[in-house]
């Protein structure tokens, strides 16, 4: 498993985008928005050496960026792990006893599927886990 990239809540994507991209020399390579219920969100991904970065700004105040904003701050949201296949590593950490929050799987409109770890596994750290199922 590896670090897929990094998801980071913003209040205003159009200046975070500028100063990864400005700054650090990052590439924007995707925007989009997702107002699909329980996403809500603008998304911008910044490729930079070595890592990828995920903007996130909410487009509603029912998007849980937003609360994930108003309870925490602004900042680091998520770290997202790229597994061979979802499917399977979800069925391997269940048989251990991890549990998913189910209402979180989805596939973005570059491919990716995606689900998220509930936090009482991880000390309340947001995980993703993430596949390309067609890379």
């Amino acid at each position: 498993m590896k670090l897929d990239h990094t998801g980071i809540a913003v209040r205003r994507i159009d200046e975070a985008i500028e100063f990864y991209t400005s700054f650090l020399g990052g590439k924007l390579t995707e925007r989009y928005t997702s107002e699909k219920p329980g996403v809500e969100t603008h998304i911008a991904v910044i490729e930079l050496e070595n890592q990828v970065i995920e903007l996130l700004e909410p487009t509603s105040k029912t998007s849980p960026i937003d609360r994930f904003i108003r309870q925490k701050g602004k900042g680091v949201h998520h770290l997202a792990y790229e597994v061979k296949d979802l499917e399977a590593a979800m069925e391997k950490y269940e048989l251990q006893g991890i549990t998913f929050l189910k209402e979180t799987y989805r596939t973005n409109p570059f491919g990716r599927r995606l689900i998220y770890i509930n936090p009482v596994h991880t000390q309340g750290t947001i995980i993703e886990l993430c596949d390309y199922p067609n890379k």
